[in-house]
């Protein structure tokens, strides 16, 4: 009943409206976020070594590519349908938060959960879970969406060309996506839409999807979990 209250009078839109230009004027706080995560554990899997990113343990599968700008960290892809994974580890049980921005409302892109094997052929988006970045998409392809297989609950994009933030966990076979600190999905995962089969354990990859729009992403973590 109290949630109710609050979402009538507009409470809740308003504090993450304050929220969201928290981020956008003063992106030094997201900095110092990011490198408080290495103390809970996090692993900065795109690396930087003396203020100098570089794409090390990185593959790029398929058309188009991503380009690293090495005093950023942000990558932003180029034509696709292609695949950016990180070839170093398989997950198992993990926690990934990263940051991403869209070109355009109809970017098209994703974040690839478990690629089972090195990827050789384009069965891998048989058998491997993506999470969606299409603001444009509707249920289970739209930003949020398990895709083509759960739809997020509600929509907590930041509006085209602001950074959002993704918190993805998969542990077992649930999967939770929280996207700018709201939670729009928690799913006990199954085979369904285009999924036949997914893995125990598997690679990250981020997706480049087409020649008209771009997707950049940075601050790229994983957190390993026992």
């Amino acid at each position: 009943m109290f949630q109710l209250w609050l979402e009538a009078n507009g409470i809740r839109r308003r504090i993450n409206l304050i929220k969201k230009l928290i981020l956008t004027i003063f992106p030094f706080i997201f900095g110092a976020c990011t490198s408080d995560l290495e103390d809970k554990g996090f692993e900065r899997i795109l690396k930087e070594n003396d203020g100098v990113y570089s794409k090390h343990g990185w593959n790029h599968y398929g058309p188009g590519y991503f380009e690293l700008d090495s005093k950023t960290g942000i990558l932003t892809s180029h034509g696709g349908m292609g695949l950016f994974w990180y070839s170093f580890q398989k997950y198992k049980d993990f926690v990934l938060e990263l940051e991403y921005k869209c070109s355009e409302p109809n970017t098209n892109s994703g974040v690839f959960l478990r690629v089972p094997e090195e990827l050789k052929s384009n069965e891998y988006i048989y058998d491997s879970f993506e999470v969606q970045i299409n603001d444009s998409g509707e249920g289970v392809h739209k930003t949020g969406a398990v895709y083509d297989a759960e739809p997020p609950s509600h929509d907590a994009s930041n509006p085209t060309g602001e950074w959002n933030q993704y918190r993805i966990t998969f542990k077992g076979s649930r999967i939770q996506v929280e996207l700018n600190g709201e939670e729009v999905v928690d799913w006990e995962a199954e085979p369904r839409g285009k999924i036949s089969n997914f893995a125990s354990e598997g690679y990250i990859g981020l997706q480049n999807h087409d020649w008209d729009t771009s997707v950049s992403f940075r601050n790229i973590y994983v957190k390993v979990l026992e």
